[in-house]
Formats: structure tokens, sequence, C-alpha cells
């Protein structure tokens, strides 16, 4: 009797993700070694140990093949936003999410420094690095959208409409996110990089996290009509300048 024959079961997650990670290391070295443009394809799954056709599986070009952890990376991140407490307010869940790119990239310092070396050098690999960056960007924006109104016009008070804010935010996001970046990279590799993000962060938070426009979670303060008593209703983790915004802006009201 005949076998039935077996379907190829599609490459585990880590596996797929070590194979890139082999192939990325050839091509660095290659580039490194021999320079980008007189390396070949061909060299580079060779020096990784695998074929040709195995290359092209996981990578289009040989310039993709020096940042091998994006598509799993942008995974990751939209993991943190389909995730978010109802309660958070999106630009601190966007802040959450670019986190996994930042902790992509600590977590090969060494690796990350060379990378970056070879990208201000190639143009090509560069362009490449802002195609990635993009996505990020895109996933932010789309996020931010899904909490405004998309169609809602200029108010009479010449506000801004929602839809230009999701997307200044989302790019204000990635901006800080890359120039703590560079810096970190500039510098070696060396220092907290977390810890300098947060403090980016903080300043993006102060322009765009206490908006009322922010999916409503903006903090909000409610005076009483003799003066006394003031309810107010805030975030845990709300910036402290941001509540007392609120705080004085209710008092201001009464």
């Amino acid at each position: 009797m005949a076998q039935p024959v077996k379907s190829a079961r599609p490459q585990p997650s880590s596996q797929r993700l070590k194979v890139r990670r082999e192939l990325a290391t050839a091509a660095l070295e290659l580039f490194a070694t021999k320079g980008y443009a007189a390396t070949t394809v061909d060299e580079i799954a060779a020096a990784a140990g695998v074929a040709r056709r195995t290359f092209f599986r996981h990578f289009r070009s040989k310039e993709e093949a020096i940042f091998p952890d994006h598509d799993d990376t942008l995974v990751r991140a939209k993991a943190v936003l389909d995730a978010a407490p109802p309660h958070e307010n999106p630009i601190d869940t966007v802040c959450h999410g670019i986190k996994e790119v930042m902790r992509m990239y600590a977590a090969s310092p060494a690796v990350s420094v060379e990378r970056y070396q070879l990208t201000r050098e190639v143009p090509a690999l560069r362009e490449r690095e802002i195609a990635s960056v993009a996505r990020y960007e895109r996933l932010f924006t789309r996020y931010l959208l899904g909490h405004f109104d998309e169609t809602a016009p200029e108010d009479s008070n010449g506000n801004i409409d929602e839809p230009l804010l999701a997307e200044v935010a989302a790019s204000a996001v990635v901006t800080a996110h890359n120039h703590v970046l560079r810096r970190w990279l500039r510098r070696g590799g060396q220092g907290d990089v977390e810890a300098e993000l947060d403090r980016a962060f903080a300043i993006v938070r102060r322009t765009f996290g206490s908006l009322p426009q922010i999916g409503g979670k903006a903090p909000a303060a409610v005076a009483s009509a003799g003066n006394e008593v003031l309810v107010t209703v805030s975030r845990t983790d709300a910036p402290l300048p941001e509540v007392m915004r609120t705080i004085e802006q209710a008092l201001g009201r009464r």
C-alpha cells in the first residue's frame, strides 16, 4: 500500500530566527571583510552553511539580511498594543510597544553598533533600515487612529483634528526612540538606554498624553458647586505634572 505523502511542516519560529541570525552574522562579517558591493548572496549562504534557496526563504536581498529580527519584533510590538488594558492611555501603550524595538537592539550591543556603522557607509543598507522603521510607525499610527474618530473635523476653536494628532503623536514616539537609539549606538552601545528612552518618552507624554482627544483617557477633575470638594480621576501611571495641570484647570473653572 502506498504511504501517504507527508506535507512539509512550517519551520518553528525559534529555528527560523536562528537561521536568520546565522545568515545575518555571515553577511555582517563578509560586508566588513570584503565590502558590501563585493559580497554575493551565494557567499553569504555558504558562510552560514545553508543553500542559496534557503537564503531566499528568509530574505529577499542581501541588504535585508543584516536585519533579521525586525519581522519578529514587529509582531511583539503589535502584541503589546493588542494586550493593552482598556484604561491605558494610547500614547503610553505606543511607548511600551516601541520598547520592544529598543530591546531588540540592546540585546546584542556589539552587533547593533557594527550594523549601525555599516548603514552609515552603505546607502542601500540605510534605505532598508528606514523602510523597517517606517513599518513600526505605520503600526503605531493605525493603533492611535483606532482610538480616534477619523472623520472628526476641526472644531470651532481650531483644535487639531484627531487623525492628524494620531499621526503626529506616532511620529513623535518613533522620533524619540530613534534619537535615543542613535546616541546610544554612537557611544558604542554603552549606558542604560532604556532609562534614556523613558526620559525621552516623558517629553512625548507631556506634549500629547494629557490631551483630551487621546482616547478620552486624560485625567479628569471636577470641583463641587460649593467649592468644598475636588474630585480628580487619573491613570495610576500619569505623570505628576499632568495631574497637577488637570487639578489647576478644574480649580480655575470653579
